[in-house]
């Protein structure tokens, strides 16, 4: 297919020839070493990779929290590399969502108020339709006047899930988003992930160290060493536990 083909699957986020590097000297770390890789809108892509793989670092570095040493990053049409703050501001703002670990709500305010607080930063009103979508979606229509305290870990979640998405942003970087919940409140979490992707083609980059997690994606792409290795599409936990299994030695064979 050419690049102009409209079979093309768009891209929402991407890396080209990224590396990142901390400190000079003997206390260098090379974190990222030539990372080259699309994500597709509307898909579930999961970064998987041991401790120290990088897989954090270029989550960062395509979200603009982090800069590259060099290469470029993209998010959609908007070259994220070399965007001074004001610029990274509006990238953040207008296509960016973000799913941590910590759920980040703030503990005086209600539900409804965390999900609607980066609208409310950025003097938006939301979408009432959307709004109701997303609601929906995350089942929290009655836990709406909670503060954060009153919820359980898997609703916070759900609220800061909620909070991504219904500003509609081009793409939600989720990182270890169900590390600090049991197993029943993540399954529900990354159940509402799947589902934001397959009925509202919302576009979903997650960092996980988890093999069960990362079989809800339609992809999962592997680091080890700072480099892109390997990756599965229509992964399974055993099939991507095998993988990760072999990483050494894809290392190896990426050298």
């Amino acid at each position: 297919m050419t690049p102009t083909d409209p079979r093309r699957p768009q891209v929402a986020a991407r890396a080209s020839d990224v590396w990142r590097v901390y400190g000079t000297g003997e206390a260098q770390v090379v974190a990222l070493r030539g990372v080259t890789a699309e994500f597709e809108r509307g898909a579930f892509t999961a970064i998987m990779g041991p401790s120290g793989s990088g897989k954090s670092t270029l989550m960062h570095c395509l979200a603009g929290l982090d800069t590259v040493t060099r290469g470029e990053v993209f998010v959609g049409d908007t070259k994220v590399t070399g965007l001074n703050d004001s610029g990274l501001t509006k990238l953040r703002r207008d296509k960016i969502g973000f799913i941590f670990q910590q759920f980040n709500l703030l503990p005086t305010l209600s539900a409804q108020e965390n999900i609607l607080l980066p609208l409310s930063i950025a003097g938006r009103k939301p979408d009432p339709a959307w709004y109701d979508t997303v609601i929906d979606t995350v089942g929290l229509r009655d836990r709406l006047s909670h503060r954060p305290a009153q919820l359980s870990g898997g609703q916070q979640q759900r609220v800061a899930c909620a909070r991504a998405l219904v500003a509609r942003p081009e793409v939600i970087f989720a990182d270890e988003p169900t590390g600090n919940l049991d197993s029943r409140a993540g399954a529900e979490v990354l159940n509402f992930l799947r589902n934001s992707v397959r009925e509202h083609g919302q576009t979903i980059v997650m960092v996980t160290h988890d093999p069960v997690a990362a079989s809800h994606a339609d992809r999962v792409v592997f680091l080890a060493d700072g480099q892109l290795v390997s990756e599965l599409f229509d992964p399974t936990p055993e099939t991507v536990l095998d993988t990760m299994k072999r990483l050494d030695v894809l290392v190896e064979a990426a050298r």
